[in-house]
């Protein structure tokens, strides 16, 4: 026999653990071991996506974000159809026990959403950026380099015309966030002081005057029947109740997808690399361009790209 030290937890007493880690990880953003995480040193102590680190990155402290073939797909597909204010849905891959146990995609099954982690999408100084929040505190990743975590659906859904002009106030959120490192929320409370990424994403619309989706109740997620016993042992060990209101990323029934003040852009099973058959042609009585027609893309931060012409 081996010494404490050593001993392998069984399984049996292991699976459970971590399926109360994935209920504190409803919300998809509270994640470990994704690809963007280990492009920064191991010595590199901060945020991998927050202020110092861009700065590092602009003067040479830490590397360049290495090039991805999906990278240049994300941009060019940003171009042609993404404007400020969008809203990204990604379904992420995040494990534990060594990468055996799929966290997030057992969240998602608990709360019965195919997307675990959101964030904004906002044209900077001629890029496509995206604003969101994970364990190391609010970011700013090139989409580019956003959906490099993404293993499976991708969806992106847009304000109705008639809200566009929340946009500027959505995205000036997001940078104050950004800009003052406000930290993760991990305890999964409504408030301003910390935020997880779905809460994030939803205040930042309220904030601007456009409430997306509601807070739902954790006793009233659509699997938490399936999963009563996970629920009890996040209880424990994260003092989540029954009562306590999340925000989530949602489906078609709850949460900030099912919003009737969003339209569907793009939806596609494997979000990996853009694929032209997962946008969605809307009727131009609402506003946008058929078929995802262009968007200038050089907007300055808060506003939103002009249609082209």
């Amino acid at each position: 026999m081996g010494t404490g030290l050593n001993r392998v937890r069984p399984p049996g007493r292991a699976a459970p653990i971590a399926l109360g880690i994935a209920l504190a990880m409803l919300v998809g953003c509270r994640g470990a071991g994704e690809y963007t995480d280990s492009i920064a040193p191991l010595w590199w102590r901060q945020n991998p996506w927050g202020p110092e680190a861009e700065a590092a990155r602009h003067s040479g402290t830490l590397p360049r974000v290495p090039y991805h073939p999906d990278m240049a797909a994300w941009e060019a597909f940003a171009r042609d159809h993404l404007r400020t204010g969008d809203i990204l849905f990604r379904e992420a891959d995040a494990r534990v026990l060594g990468g055996l146990f799929p966290f997030s995609r057992v969240a998602g099954a608990i709360a019965d959403c195919r997307y675990t982690h959101t964030g904004i999408l906002a044209w900077e100084r001629g890029e496509p950026v995206v604003y969101d929040t994970s364990m190391g505190g609010a970011r700013r990743q090139p989409l580019g380099v956003w959906v490099l975590d993404n293993v499976g659906h991708l969806g992106i859904k847009r304000p109705r015309p008639e809200h566009q002009h929340v946009v500027p106030g959505v995205i000036a959120f997001c940078r104050s966030v950004y800009e003052r490192q406000v930290p993760f929320d991990a305890k999964l409370e409504l408030g301003d002081s910390h935020f997880y990424c779905a809460e994030m994403t939803s205040r930042a619309f309220e904030h601007a005057g456009l409430p997306l989706a509601r807070p739902i109740r954790m006793g009233d997620l659509p699997a938490i029947g399936e999963h009563r016993a996970v629920f009890l042992l996040a209880r424990l060990l994260a003092s989540f109740h029954p009562d306590q209101r999340m925000y989530a990323p949602g489906n078609d029934r709850f949460g900030l997808w099912s919003s009737p003040e969003l339209v569907p852009v793009y939806v596609a099973e494997d979000g990996t690399r853009p694929d032209p058959g997962g946008l969605v042609a809307w009727p131009s009585a609402q506003g946008f361009p058929v078929g995802g027609a262009g968007w200038q893309s050089g907007a300055d931060f808060g506003a939103a790209p002009v249609p082209a012409r």
